[in-house]
Parts: C-alpha cells; structure tokens; sequence
C-alpha cells in the first residue's frame, strides 16, 4: 500500500506550524511487520514548551520508544506534533505523560516509553519518564521492569 493511500496528509506537503498544542496533527501509518517486536526511537533535541507558573520557556531533550503493533506513527506529524507544546504551559512531568498518552491514542502500541531531559532551570534539572505495557501481556511485564530498574 502506498503510504499517500493511508490518509496521511504532512508526509511531502508544506505545513504551517502550529502555536498551540496540537494533537490532531499527528497521523499514523499501518506498520509492514505487526508479527515483529521491534523499537522505534525518536529523539527531539529542541522540545520547548512553557512554565505555567512563570510563562519562562522550558527546554528539553524528549525521548521517545515504542514497540508498535499495528500503527505507526507518522515523524513529520510527531515533528509538527512536538513543536506545538511551543507555546503550551504545563510542567515537565505532564508534558511527558500527556506525549505518552497522545501517542497511545493514536497507535494503540504494544509498548512506549517517554523521557524528558529538561534543563535546568535554578539549579535543578529534572527528567520525567513515563511508560506503559498493554496490560495482559508481556509489555505490562516489561513496563514494570523498566520502570523499576530506573535510577
């Protein structure tokens, strides 16, 4: 299947970016191998977004893995997706819990996992990691794992 005849619309088209929190941008794709485990990884060095206190800007590195299953997400929506939080007031602990949350509404995957690697910001740096396994099956198993073996 041609990935034009899955619906996407940012792969190949020029876009405007957002300047608010944008989750309808993100676009999935169907995944050619649901029969394999396998990591997808994505890095976003220049994730910002807002103190919501303060209206300061936050800077992070955010860090994101996925097993899919059937979907996929698509890097220019994620792209689109991330530079949205721009302008978005929320604390580094919820930025990085509501990417996880957008993301698995949007693919429904075995397993993810999101970090942020916030600068810091009065002397105190902080990274958030969220995750989550499909409960019932061996990716509950793995989220509890890693989770419990981070430092």
């Amino acid at each position: 299947m041609e990935r034009k005849e899955e619906g996407l619309k940012a792969l190949g088209a020029k876009t405007a970016n957002r300047m608010d929190y944008a989750p309808e941008v993100l676009e999935a794709f169907e995944n050619r191998h649901p029969g394999n485990d396998y990591w997808v990884r994505f890095n976003c060095p220049e994730f910002t977004s807002l103190c919501p206190i303060t209206g300061q800007p936050d800077f992070a590195e955010i860090r994101i893995s996925y097993i899919p299953d059937k979907r996929m997400v698509e890097s220019k929506s994620l792209k689109l997706y991330i530079l949205s939080f721009r302008n978005h007031g929320d604390f580094h602990e919820d930025c990085v819990n509501t990417i996880m949350k957008d993301l698995i509404a949007l693919m429904d995957p075995r397993y993810i996992e999101v970090t942020g690697f916030f600068t810091p910001r009065g002397g105190i740096s902080i990274h958030p990691y969220a995750n989550y396994g499909r409960p019932g099956t061996k990716y509950e198993e793995l989220a509890w794992k890693r989770l419990s073996e981070r430092e």
